[in-house]
Order: structure tokens, then sequence, then C-alpha cells
């Protein structure tokens, strides 16, 4: 899965896996709201990785949480999706809009057989430090956004957003660049 290649969702090891990632969630998103201490521990266990300064909202879900690292300074607003069947990779800084989804996974589109014995794939999500996502944004399979991007609330990212741009809409497509740094 992790490669790139083929896989079942049904497989024994990812659900445990999956269930486990569960447990902790419902861990994560039932602590009381001024328990923030808790919530950052139980990010250290779910997460492949958290830095410091960072930190998500509940309503939050994810797959397997430990293919997803996010760096410092970071913040994920209320009902963030992170689909993690490839990993995703949150830079510095990074401000996400709620109700965000971050999604890895890929299904046969010509093969109609292994769609349905759901066959499918994942590509990775790389978001650059110093992004904003605005609220409900998607971003799809594969993508990487460039730092210093803005992304418009709503907007639908199917392909790659360069350094420094603000980019809006469905699909996604850059708008205004932004002066560097």
């Amino acid at each position: 899965m992790l490669a790139g290649e083929p896989y079942r969702d049904s497989d024994p090891e990812l659900v445990a896996m999956r269930k486990a990632c569960g447990r902790l969630l419902d861990r994560f998103n039932g602590t009381a709201a001024d328990d923030d201490a808790q919530r950052l521990r139980i990010l250290q266990e779910l997460l492949g990785g958290i830095g410091e300064g960072s930190w998500v909202m509940p309503r939050f879900q994810c797959d397997y949480g430990a293919h997803i690292t996010i760096g410092a300074n970071s913040f994920l607003n209320y009902d963030a999706i992170l689909m993690d069947c490839a990993p995703i990779s949150i830079g510095d800084d990074v401000s996400v809009g709620p109700r965000a989804q971050l999604l890895t996974a890929l299904h046969p589109v010509g093969d109609h057989a292994a769609r349905r014995a759901r066959w499918e794939t994942a590509e990775p999500i790389a978001i650059g430090d110093n992004v904003w996502l605005g609220g409900g944004v998607i971003v799809c399979p594969g993508v990487r956004i460039g730092r210093n991007a803005v992304i418009g609330a709503g907007s639908v990212v199917t392909r790659d957003v360069p350094d420094h741009v603000v980019a809006v809409g469905n699909p996604c497509r850059v708008v205004r660049r932004l002066p560097p740094e």
C-alpha cells in the first residue's frame, strides 16, 4: 500500500491497523475540551510525528495515523479527514480550515472488476511550509502544495500547486502569484 502498489482494504493487517487507529481517535475525539495535554499525548501515539506547537481540533478522522506527519506550529481545524493510505506530510506553520479532506486512496477507473473486488492504490500528499487550506478544501491523491500557497475555501486540488500562489476553484487553479519571502 505505502509503495503505491494495489492492495485490498479488507486485508486483515490493514483492518487491524484501522481498528487500532479508531480506538485512539475515539479517545482523542472524546477528550475534555480543556485537556490539551491529553490530546497531545494521544496525537503523539497516533501520528507518525507532530511538531512542537502544533494542535488538532476534534473531530479528527484518519485511517491509520502512523502515515501522517505534521510539522511545528501547524493547526488542523474541526472535522479534518486525512485518509492516510499513503504518507501525508504537512509542513511547519500550516493552517488547515474546518472540514478539509486530504485523500490519498485511488480506485480503479477503467477496470470495473478490480473496483468491485475492492482493489485500490494510494499516492502521497505533501503540504509545504506556511500553507493555508481554507475551509472545506479537498486535496486529491498524489498532490503536492508548495510553500506559502493559499488554497481558497471549497477548492478541489487535483494537481500540484507551486510555491507562493493563491489557487481556488474546482478544479483548483492558480489565480494570483504571491511575493516570495
